[in-house]
């Protein structure tokens, strides 16, 4: 009698164990930093409030926009020390306006606000303004001392939205492993970190948008496929949704901080794939200001990076190129 209750027991605790350590695939989406996110993941229970949390602090950290953020006190020169995510990008963010010279800058916030979201403030910009403003612009013109933002000039503002978005994909990468979640992909306005497979059991992939005129983000037509069977990182900036026409020419989202203008560049559409997605966000973002001979010559340089380019070339039609370690991502081209 005392055996068939001891087994009772058992199976019962073996039941409850296999049970709850079961993993199932889950999927949050929701909207953080103005711009949507999706995030799947094999976890033995969901991780919504903890998924949640990461993203309020980091809010509470990165995001300009929010008064209570360190960036944001940092912009008003209050007193206020860094912590470890701010220090992180903005070390990056150094990095990578070294190796492009200068044309990735975290610093050329007043002159994308000079301009107005969506150029709507184009017709009234000045050669006066560009240069008064860049007094006080150039990523040379900012240091960290421990945990303090030094700045040359007080009027100095910094935006983090070219590198951001990517690294709070890492971070929520780095707590879904903390949890020992092994199997995930996170996509936060664009950028995507992924590693293990999918539901299905194979590789995550995304694609690649055709470089359509589509300044209302409505077309979603894909122009490739990029798949990725270990952990990395995808992000794809392009010039085809915000744009202006002035003279017959266009100009991209982007503005060259060396110039103070719109970029005027043939790259339609950059696609970096990396270790982290931080530094794949920052580097697709150098690839639009800089032009594609550029652009070459510095990822040439830079063996933790891959590309895929779509540009324009002479006669306005689209062209592709990329780098040699990229065909390991592109199945379609692999066949």
């Amino acid at each position: 009698m005392h055996k068939k209750i001891y087994l009772s027991v058992i199976l019962g605790i073996l039941f409850f164990v296999s049970c709850k350590d079961k993993k199932q695939y889950y999927e949050e989406s929701g909207t953080v930093f103005h711009t949507l996110y999706t995030i799947k993941y094999e976890a033995p229970h969901i991780l919504t409030d903890k998924i949640d949390a990461e993203l309020q602090k980091f809010n509470l950290s990165l995001n300009p926009f929010n008064p209570n953020s360190i960036i944001a006190k940092v912009n008003n020169n209050e007193a206020v020390e860094v912590d470890e995510w701010f220090t992180e990008v903005f070390n990056k963010s150094m990095e990578v306006s070294r190796n492009s010279d200068g044309v990735f800058d975290i610093t050329c916030a007043p002159l994308v606000n000079l301009w107005g979201f969506g150029f709507n403030k184009k017709d009234s910009v000045t050669p006066a303004m560009i240069d008064s403003l860049k007094t006080f612009v150039g990523y040379r013109k900012v240091h960290l001392e421990g945990k303090k933002v030094v700045k040359a000039d007080p009027r100095l503002l910094l935006n983090c939205s070219a590198i951001a978005k990517g690294y709070s994909c890492d971070v929520i990468a780095r707590l879904l492993e903390k949890e020992g979640v092994e199997n995930y992909m996170i996509l936060i306005g664009g950028e995507v970190v992924v590693k293990g497979v999918n539901q299905n059991g194979v590789c995550w992939r995304t694609g690649i948008n055709l470089p359509e005129d589509d300044p209302d983000g409505i077309k979603n037509n894909y122009d490739e496929i990029v798949q990725l069977c270990k952990k990395g990182a995808i992000a794809t900036s392009g010039n085809y949704r915000n744009f202006y026409i002035k003279d017959g020419k266009k100009y991209a989202h982007t503005i060259d901080p060396r110039t103070g203008y719109p970029a005027e560049q043939s790259v339609l559409s950059a696609t970096i794939v990396a270790n982290d997605c931080m530094t794949a966000d920052a580097y697709a973002t150098a690839f639009m200001a800089m032009g594609l001979e550029k652009a070459r010559q510095m990822a040439d340089s830079l063996p933790e990076i891959e590309y895929y380019v779509i540009y324009a070339d002479e006669n306005g039609k689209h062209q592709i190129e990329y780098s040699k370690g990229m065909l390991q991502y592109l199945p379609k081209r692999k066949q």
